[in-house]
């Protein structure tokens, strides 16, 4: 039975990172038309069915593509989570404010009293209380 469906896979794209993405979304549909909620179990439906077309797809470059878009789509967000994270992590030792010129980022240490701030970018000086 194994080799059948090997064969049967042959030329066929399979699974990738947005097959998973969407076979997860379609599990959170169907978990989420247990609370009645109209439509939701269509559209979860209609995901799993379009994850499976991609996954028996014989159009290797054109997934392969669609695959490529999500992967920089999920590293963009990644990312941003990530910064957001250090911003938090961050909090207690540091300060951030935005220059009032050029609106660049500046980092400044906590518990410092009112600080002359100069902008790297600009070059502005503005005044803050730490």
């Amino acid at each position: 039975m194994r080799e059948k469906i090997v064969r049967f896979m042959q030329g066929r794209y399979g699974n990738d990172r947005l097959g998973q993405a969407m076979l997860m979304a379609a599990l959170a549909c169907v978990v989420l038309s247990l609370f009645r909620i109209p439509f939701i179990s269509t559209i979860g439906l209609a995901i799993l069915v379009l994850t499976y077309y991609r996954m028996f797809s014989r159009q290797i470059a054109k997934r392969a593509a669609e695959n490529q878009k999500y992967m920089q789509l999920e590293w963009k967000v990644r990312a941003k989570l990530q910064k957001k994270k250090q911003s938090l992590a961050q909090r207690r030792t540091h300060r951030i404010y935005k220059c009032p010129n050029c609106k660049q980022k500046i980092r400044v240490p906590r518990n410092r009293g009112r600080i002359a701030i100069s902008c790297r970018k600009c070059g502005t000086e503005f005044i803050r209380k730490t």
